[in-house]
């Protein structure tokens, strides 16, 4: 699930940097900055910390 929600984020990111490069899709920069921290928002809330793996 984190995974998923890992690739999201990037993909969100990777959308709203293109827009911001590409002239005249500002639109797409704000729309890829909402979904990134609505992904990071849903992530937060549904961590677990029995997922999250131990290094001791």
């Amino acid at each position: 699930m984190l995974r998923l929600l890992g690739w999201l984020v990037v993909i969100w990111l990777a959308l709203s940097i293109l827009g911001a490069v590409i002239k005249g899709l500002f639109w797409l920069t704000v729309l890829g900055l909402l979904l990134a921290g609505a992904t990071v928002a849903l992530g937060w809330t549904k961590r677990d910390r029995k997922e999250l793996p131990r290094r001791w």
